[in-house]
């Protein structure tokens, strides 16, 4: 029998308390540092889905960072849905500049804040009071997928379909990683942008010259470095690179003051790019220095510097083709060096963006699902960060629903200094997935 009868209410606070444990954890990807930490995490989620009654609970590994698979087998009929979220985190940066310790979860107004509350071991907690919500017995199929290295990337993902393409296949696929419209308003995203980027290094010399000898002479790499990233932007502040283009996207208003109170920009620091607002973070392709390497300034001499490396990246517009923008890059950063300088791209990072229809009854299911949970309609919108399975699902699974949902809101600060998530926003998040089964269960 069906099983449609759920409470979520009475299974948010355990939820929220194992969410604040899986804070405690720096699962940082990124850093070998963290290694076992990421590992602790991927059992730490591993016996939480256990303990939500999943019946097969496994680590899956193609290569890099072990996933977290759970499966509840479909009741005869019934589809099967894929919930997706990630485990691991970025940095948490400069620890004194947070307002209060980065992995020790924090609750002020409402809010909770640390380094993956909200990006995206929230999107765990909304999977995970699902599941408690209906006490374990879904009524349709549930997967669950749980990453680990979704902040690097997602490498072994190619390799991971691969290997896995039973266990990874759905009717419809849940990801929960997005960001939503407002606090309180539900959005479905329907286009990520992608992401290529690099380290190149810039070399004038053999070693380092005195400044006052040579200076005006022989150029120093770090000018040299500086001249060959301003060549990254026009003077509007559009990405110049010859080949990385951009897509036509919808009319929806995004207020300038809405930006500024989102972003924290500096008073009379103007916004770069032309067209609108909701163009350029969503629909047009944004290129940014990451970070560069170089002599600190309190180990500066006067001295010629001899090589000096940056980190570009660049976010892609829906329809681009990441291996073209890829090599895009790299003929740029080669082409506009100054003064024949050598410069030497090491590939990095690649992502495909997405475009993703909503249509249909599965779509009006979740429409109807979020709507209900959280008293207004979804919003569909775009977003500028890359997801790179988004894509990933789709191609492999062409006939299914690939649904981009969130538990994060504009306040979030997802990557920054004091992360948040809202509270009551988990709840309706949680809400709306259970209705979601339900309705995917009753053809509601």
């Amino acid at each position: 029998m069906t099983n449609l009868s759920w409470d979520l209410e009475n299974v948010l606070p355990s939820v929220i308390a194992d969410l604040h444990e899986l804070i405690t954890i720096p699962s940082v990807s990124s850093q070998a540092e963290h290694d076992a930490d990421v590992l602790a995490c991927a059992h730490r989620v591993e016996g939480l889905l256990k303990g939500a009654g999943c019946p097969e609970v496994r680590l899956l590994q193609a290569g890099g960072k072990p996933a977290v698979y759970g499966h509840y087998p479909a009741p005869e009929g019934m589809p099967t849905v894929l919930l997706y979220a990630h485990y691991d985190v970025q940095p948490a940066g400069d620890h004194a500049l947070w307002s209060s310790p980065a992995f020790t979860p924090d609750e002020r107004d409402g809010r909770l804040y640390a380094r993956g509350s909200a990006d995206d071991k929230g999107g765990i907690a909304v999977h995970l009071a699902t599941l408690r919500a209906f006490d374990g017995n879904p009524p349709v199929g549930v997967k669950l997928f749980i990453e680990g290295e979704e902040e690097i990337g997602s490498p072994s993902m190619p390799a991971m379909l691969e290997k896995y393409s039973d266990e990874l296949s759905a009717d419809v696929f849940v990801i929960a990683d997005s960001v939503n419209w407002a606090v309180g308003e539900p959005s479905l995203t329907t286009a990520l942008r992608g992401v290529v980027d690099a380290v190149v290094t810039v070399s004038t010399l053999r070693q380092g010259l005195h400044s006052g000898q040579f200076g005006g002479v022989v150029p120093d790499a770090l000018t040299a470095l500086v001249r060959l990233l301003a060549t990254l932007h026009d003077e509007a502040g559009d990405v110049a690179i010859e080949g990385i283009d951009s897509f036509p996207g919808p009319d929806l208003e995004y207020p300038a003051e809405r930006i500024q109170s989102e972003t924290g920009i500096l008073d009379g620091v103007r916004q770069i790019g032309t067209g609108s607002a909701v163009q350029r973070m969503w629909y047009k392709p944004a290129a940014s220095v990451l970070a560069i390497d170089t002599t600190r300034i309190a180990d500066a001499s006067n001295t010629l510097v001899p090589a000096a490396s940056a980190k570009v990246s660049v976010r892609l517009a829906p329809g681009q083709d990441p291996e073209v923008a890829r090599a895009a890059l790299r003929a740029h950063l080669e082409r506009n060096a100054p003064w024949g300088a050598r410069v030497e791209v090491v590939d990095g990072q690649l992502g495909a963006p997405s475009r993703l229809v909503l249509d249909g009854p599965l779509a009006e299911a979740a429409r109807s699902a979020f709507a209900e949970a959280f008293g207004t309609a979804p919003v569909e919108i775009g977003c500028g960060g890359s997801i790179p399975i988004v894509a990933e699902f789709a191609e492999h699974n062409p006939d299914a629903l690939v649904l981009v949902t969130a538990v994060t809101d504009p306040d979030s600060r997802m990557h920054g200094i004091d992360e948040s998530l809202e509270l009551a926003d988990l709840a309706k998040a949680a809400t709306a997935e259970a209705l979601l089964l339900v309705n995917l269960a009753t053809g509601g």
